[in-house]
């Protein structure tokens, strides 16, 4: 590559505005990525049945520690790059710029199919719940409509006006279930507290990996996703090399915490023994279990702190999804652009507007998303049973494995470059990362049925590995298709010279 010429130097037109986020700014972003109510309402209720009942408050806790070893190796590198497309920059930095490529596209498949994900439940979530209360009948996708206009000019704006909107609404929703968590253990649930039911490995793994733990545990690394855009944002804030280190430990042990504690109180709750049983019975309608699992954490707080908490709740998720959409959009926008600066797309992208904020990287999220929420509106698809489960399940296993070939990739650009020496920082804490993350990732592929409702007839995904009908392959296939794209675009575009490119990912 010593005949290539460097890269043009960055304007203010082609660079993101520097100093505008600090730590407290980043960790809400990521934190509202994760979308932490929302994971305590829809996802822990069916991880508690499927999974290993008592065990999943272990189950989260113990995909934080794994997470947190990733980090270590994450961190590390955060030290030595600083570039909006994060996992783009490290793994092209470590092995190359086709894989550095091919780790871009499964990135950005990850964050738009999340992002569409959360507006199919958004749209549904508020065209049942202004229903109910306000007698409002509109069609979910008028709703998100409404939600993809406002997320496209807040994106649109500073960095920093988006991390104000998202501390206000994050600081309710956490509060919200803290204080519901405080109140269970305050007064104490028909059990007592039973840290062994919950904490004790034998209860983690109940009912084995291949099982119900591991039922438990792919939902639990399903719930984590978007603490790795910390790095996203390391041009934009200040002192990056400190910031990003910080703020990524900070995001994981206080999503870990929060599902730990919370789920914990949950099953203290409503007891250990019976904690099954009582997710049943707490959410189902006419009979049937399961259909409403967000009724399981409000029927606590209504019955722990008051009538109020529970109806507090119910709006807080809708600003718990909106928070979401917003912190989604603002991480994708930031990829297009890193990735129009490095030539692998169209350079219009690597421009910001005059707030410094990649504006034609958001408007690509915007276009692409009204896009496919049209296509599933035209096909009168489900917005909650097709767009928000299919497009959900896709992203974690997509997300799990750009974080495997970080892990990877962390490794080999220690070892090439000796930049670092630290063996526990550059070896040790990503090679156990890189085995607890294809443990998830295999987790999340064998059980994909669970998530996408892509069971094959006649088989029950619950007792079944892999049991996935045609569509259902197709899509748990489909990151390493776009994988397999991102390595043809990388190697086509260094075959071209692409000077940007190779300057911005390997140099």
């Amino acid at each position: 590559m010593a005949d290539l010429q460097p890269a043009p130097p960055e304007t203010p037109e082609t660079s993101l505005r520097k100093g505008r986020i600090g730590v407290l700014g980043i960790v809400f972003f990521v934190v509202a990525f994760a979308a932490p109510l929302v994971g305590l309402t829809g996802a822990v209720p069916v991880a508690v049945v499927l999974g290993n009942g008592a065990g999943v408050p272990g189950a989260y806790l113990t995909v934080a520690i794994v997470l947190l070893l990733f980090s270590v190796g994450y961190a590390a590198m955060s030290q030595h790059v600083t570039n909006a497309g994060a996992f783009f920059a490290y793994v092209g930095r470590g092995l190359g710029i086709n894989v550095g490529v091919g780790s871009a596209f499964v990135s950005l498949m990850a964050y738009l199919t999340i992002q569409l994900a959360v507006y199919g439940f958004f749209g549904a979530v508020m065209g049942g719940t202004m229903a109910a209360n306000f007698g409002i009948e509109l069609s979910w996708w008028v709703w998100v409509l409404i939600a993809w206009v406002v997320v496209l000019i807040l994106t649109l704006l500073s960095v920093d006006i988006g991390a104000k909107v998202l501390g206000v609404l994050l600081t309710l929703e956490i509060l919200s279930v803290v204080i519901t968590a405080i109140a269970v253990f305050v007064k104490g649930g028909p059990e007592g507290v039973n840290f062994g039911a919950s904490f004790a490995p034998g209860a983690v793994i109940a009912g084995g990996i291949a099982g119900t733990a591991g039922i438990a545990l792919a939902f639990a690394f399903a719930s984590y996703i978007g603490f790795e855009a910390t790095a996203i944002y390391g041009e934009e804030s200040r002192e990056p090399k400190k910031t990003v280190p910080r703020a990524t430990y900070t995001a994981i042990i206080l999503i870990g915490l929060v599902f730990a504690f919370v789920t914990f109180a949950m099953v203290t709750a409503m007891g250990s023994s019976t904690v099954v049983d009582q997710v049943l019975e707490r959410s189902a309608i006419d009979g049937e279990p399961l259909l409403d699992p967000a009724a399981v954490l409000f029927s606590i707080g209504s019955e722990y702190v008051g009538e109020w908490m529970g109806t507090v709740m119910s709006w807080l998720v809708l600003s718990s999804l909106f928070a979401a959409l917003l912190a989604v959009q603002n991480s994708s926008a930031r990829y297009f652009f890193a990735m129009g600066r490095a030539g692998v797309f169209s350079k219009r992208l690597d421009h910001t507007n005059r707030f410094g904020a990649p504006g034609n990287g958001s408007i690509a999220v915007s276009i692409i998303t009204a896009i496919v929420v049209a296509i599933f509106v035209i096909l009168s698809l489900d917005p909650i049973l097709n767009l928000f489960y299919w497009a959900s399940a896709v992203a974690v296993i997509a997300i799990v494995l750009v974080e495997i070939l970080v892990s990877i990739a962390v490794i080999a650009y220690f070892r090439k470059t000796k930049a670092d020496t630290r063996v526990w920082h550059t070896m040790i804490a990503p090679i156990l990362a890189i085995m607890g993350l294809v443990l998830g990732l295999y987790l999340l592929m064998s059980r994909f049925a669970i998530f996408a409702g892509t069971a094959a007839e006649g088989t029950d995904p619950t007792q079944q590995a892999w049991a996935l009908n045609p569509l259902g392959w197709v899509l748990v296939l489909s990151p390493f298709g776009i994988f397999i794209v991102g390595l043809i675009v990388g190697a086509l575009r260094r075959k071209d010279q692409n000077e940007d490119a190779i300057a911005d990912l390997v140099t």
